[in-house]
């Protein structure tokens, strides 16, 4: 394997990238560095986790001429966390050359604020589609001078409906322009779209490994729908999770499942697409800092959150394809650390569990929740009236291994102070 600099990245920029403990590119980003730095075009497909946003961030920061106040490098992604999370990548390395500027454009930010930015020097723009339009057509930002181009996660943006968005913003782009997409997946649509708008892209697949399951033990606990609340909350107290991800299918499940969860006494939010952005920032900010154990979220953060110490996921709601189930048991088991990853599936999922075991290579080990008596009495009311407080038993006092820093941290659990 080579090293960066092999790659042709300036050794300045390598520098940065080993005080951050990045050290050894990866597969994608070994093949498609050196392309992007030649100014081809990229049509780049590796799975989740494999490091696609270094990728490209890596050569447009040393393409870009700091001189030049316009923007010249436009980051197209579907959703405001991965938008936030790329911005954040670049701030990491962009001081290793004076005068960059990044910008990210999103839905639910201060438009002033934005504006206020905009007519200063920014050199890179990471959007979201819908905001990034809203600017075009006040014409608050130009397109013409941009000379690089990514389409990031563009399965994903075609999925949610961004495809007349995404062209309309590609026309608005000058045709010298360099062009890269990256995606997991490539569905017809997708190479369509390459077709049309880039020139002879160099077509990088790098082969899907086990590489998202390696570090993550996976788990399926067998119940049923009217007992799968009472079954996740026995977990939660099985396993006691440093921080836990809990998916859910839909926004209303996510919001009727935190609220039965902070009437237990458990330190849950949500996150889904029905929050403003402030309040979304906020659960993400306490979630990252570990003031929140558990974030209850629809697949609005199955992407983009890259959150360090998430020890557990728990598919709460079953994952309706196997790429969505990779991206959310990829929030555990980052770093070098083990996670684990727990799907509950009732008797209707056992379909889809097929369809995901198929897809990952793989059987899942199972796990069948045994019902004792108090359980069996209790099926139908705990499911139905969550404001009953069953009560807390030895967790307050367990101790747990933070995996930040290795110690030993007690979490207390006391109902009284939870804010509801």
């Amino acid at each position: 394997m080579k090293n960066f600099t092999e790659l042709g990245l300036q050794e300045n920029l390598y520098k940065k990238l080993f005080m951050l403990g990045i050290e050894k590119p990866t597969a994608v980003q070994e093949r498609a560095i050196p392309s992007i730095l030649e100014g081809n075009d990229v049509l780049g497909q590796a799975q989740t986790g494999t490091g696609k946003t270094l990728a490209f961030v890596l050569p447009i920061l040393q393409k870009i001429d700091p001189s030049e106040p316009h923007i010249q490098a436009l980051i197209l992604a579907p959703t405001r966390e991965l938008a936030i999370q790329i911005t954040e990548e670049i701030n990491k390395l962009i001081t290793y050359k004076d005068g960059l500027e990044v910008l990210a454009v999103y839905g639910g930010q201060d438009v002033d604020k934005q504006l206020r930015k905009l007519k200063g020097a920014t050199q890179i723009v990471v959007a979201t589609p819908g905001r990034l339009l809203d600017h075009l057509r006040r014409g608050t930002i130009d397109l013409s001078k941009i000379s690089m181009l990514v389409l990031d996660e563009a399965d994903q943006m075609l999925n949610m409906g961004f495809l007349q968005e995404v062209e309309d913003i590609i026309k608005k782009t000058n045709t010298e322009r360099q062009m890269m997409l990256f995606s997991a997946t490539m569905p017809q649509e997708v190479r369509t779209l390459s077709k049309r708008y880039m020139k002879k892209p160099e077509d990088i697949r790098i082969k899907e490994t086990k590489i998202t399951v390696e570090d993550i033990d996976q788990l399926v606990v067998e119940t049923t729908d009217r007992t799968k609340q009472m079954t996740l909350r026995n977990l939660l107290d099985e396993y006691r999770p440093f921080l836990a991800i809990i998916f859910c299918r839909t926004k209303r499940r996510a919001k009727t499942l935190n609220d039965a969860l902070q009437t237990y006494g458990y330190n849950s939010d949500e996150l889904h697409g029905d929050l403003s952005q402030a309040k979304r920032e906020k659960v993400t900010k306490q979630f990252r800092e570990a003031k929140l154990q558990f974030l209850v979220a629809t697949d609005v953060a199955a992407r983009g959150l890259d959150i360090e110490g998430v020890t557990h996921v728990f598919n709460y709601d079953i994952p309706e394809d196997v790429e969505s189930y990779i991206h959310r048991i990829g929030r555990t088991g980052r770093a070098g650390q083990r996670g684990m990853a727990i799907t509950l599936v009732a008797p209707k999922d056992n379909q889809s569990l097929q369809v995901i075991e198929k897809g990952i290579k793989m059987s899942i080990n199972r796990k069948i929740v045994q019902k004792t008596e108090q359980n069996k009495e209790n099926e139908g009311n705990n499911e139905s009236k969550p404001n009953k407080r069953r009560p807390r038993t030895g967790f307050s006092k367990q101790k747990q291994t933070n995996p930040r820093n290795g110690k030993n941290t007690a979490r207390k659990r006391d109902n009284r102070n939870r804010s509801r």
